[in-house]
């Protein structure tokens, strides 16, 4: 029987130094998925070594593509479809029914497996089938499928109650070629986003956004080209690295990224008593313990991003007096707190939206609602991550903690960052992998 990895931290160690934020894995998956468009050769560049993209290269080359990976740049050429059915592929991330657009136009048929991911909560995918089912597909949900079909697709106004970034991904890989425009509104803007929208472009799509308005407009065309584009730089990355030196009374230089990216995540790293300068090159972090108690909603962007409240929790423990994370994308995300409490933080996740704050929660049984008071000493101790994020804020909680923490579900962290171990011990961790 094969024996997991596990991940051996003695904490209270500042984190100093300087660190590059690789390319976003949340980025780099779409933008291997649009390549499936066309028949030419894509080069994607600042491609991240993680295994979300080995689960999306498996993905491509099954249905048909060429993959050829030179360091981080990655060129792919999809000449035909060999594959319409993914069905039997892995099912550890939500990838494969963004392909279902791509297969369509290739071959008329798709076939996706039900999906996956991190137990985070509800994520449904209604929004995904109900915007191909106006454009023109009909799917069938089959025991462990999704199967699509349809000879053309068709222009259509989609209109999202909430934001869904990955329904709004869909519909940009599968109207770019329907006939006719698509209009679709209350889109998710993500950064993420936009680094698709601009690969999709250069192939040659017509797409327009207004992200005041969260309007996108996509006018058919009748074929794509081939492209180069460079994935942006990882925002969760950044955040990660930054709540750790933060944790640690560190002082650490991100290169390569930019505030249009973190704006929302550096104004509440102010409102905590830390500090950040921008400089030429990057953004440098740094602070001392303790900080100040801080509330925030998490929101699709550009608001707090909810894939950064798990580590910035952790630097809450650290906070003098009560903080509040209200979250309001995933309905069941503070699961990981159970573990911070066991290493001594004081926690309370409740279901009432804070006062004067309603969301699409409110008057649910949904514990949504974290209230953190400190600042506590957090103690080392043996824990099992259930997801990418949460599995972040185990690291920073036992790089901040007394004593040795032991961590297990390795794989789960691995498939979202790049050597987080080996990266995190050039930086002054005492960290290594079991």
């Amino acid at each position: 029987m094969e024996t997991m990895e596990r991940l051996v931290i003695k904490g209270g160690r500042p984190l100093v130094g300087e660190v590059e934020v690789r390319g976003s894995k949340n980025a780099a998956s779409k933008l291997i998925v649009a390549s499936l468009l066309t028949k030419e050769p894509c080069v994607i560049e600042n491609v991240p070594l993680s295994a979300e993209i080995d689960i999306t290269r498996e993905l491509c080359e099954y249905v048909g593509s060429d993959i050829h990976v030179e360091g981080r740049k990655m060129t792919i050429q999809t000449r035909a479809i060999k594959n319409f059915s993914v069905s039997e592929l892995s099912r550890k991330n939500r990838i494969p029914i963004l392909a279902i657009g791509p297969l369509l136009h290739r071959s008329g048929r798709a076939e996706v497996p039900v999906l996956g991911g991190c137990p985070i909560g509800h994520r449904p995918v209604n929004f995904h089938i109900e915007a191909l089912n106006k454009l023109g597909a009909r799917i069938e949900r089959r025991e462990r499928s999704y199967f699509a079909q349809a000879s053309e697709l068709q222009g259509a106004e989609i209109y999202f109650p909430y934001p869904s970034v990955g329904a709004t991904e869909n519909v940009l890989l599968s109207a770019v070629l329907a006939q006719g425009k698509t209009i679709v509104v209350n889109a998710a803007i993500e950064p993420e986003i936009m680094n698709l929208v601009d690969m999709l472009v250069k192939m040659g799509a017509r797409i327009s956004v207004d992200e005041m308005s969260r309007r996108v407009e996509i006018e058919g065309v009748s074929r794509l080209g081939g492209v180069a584009i460079s994935v942006m730089p990882d925002r969760n990355e950044a955040v990660s690295f930054v709540t750790a030196a933060l944790a640690t009374d560190g002082d650490i230089f991100i290169k390569n990224i930019e505030t249009r990216y973190l704006h929302s995540f550096m104004e509440k790293v102010a409102a905590l008593g830390a500090y950040y300068e921008v400089q030429e090159g990057g953004i440098r972090f740094f602070g001392e313990k303790p900080y100040r108690a801080v509330s925030l909603d998490t929101a699709p962007h550009p608001a707090f991003m909810t894939d950064w409240q798990q580590p910035f929790l952790v630097l809450l423990t650290q906070a003098r007096g009560k903080s509040i994370i209200h979250e309001t994308v995933y309905e069941d995300r503070f699961g990981y707190t159970k573990d911070l409490q066991r290493m001594g933080a004081d926690i309370m996740v409740s279901d009432e939206c804070p006062e004067g704050s309603k969301c699409r929660f409110y008057g649910q049984t949904f514990n949504h609602v974290a209230h953190v008071f400190g600042p506590t000493k957090l103690r080392g101790g043996e824990i099992t991550m259930t997801d990418i994020r949460a599995g972040m804020a185990h690291i920073v909680a036992a790089l901040a903690a007394e004593g040795e923490s032991v961590i297990s579900g390795v794989e789960h962290v691995d498939r979202g960052y790049e050597r987080i171990d080996e990266r995190l011990r050039e930086l002054g961790a005492d960290i290594k992998r079991v």
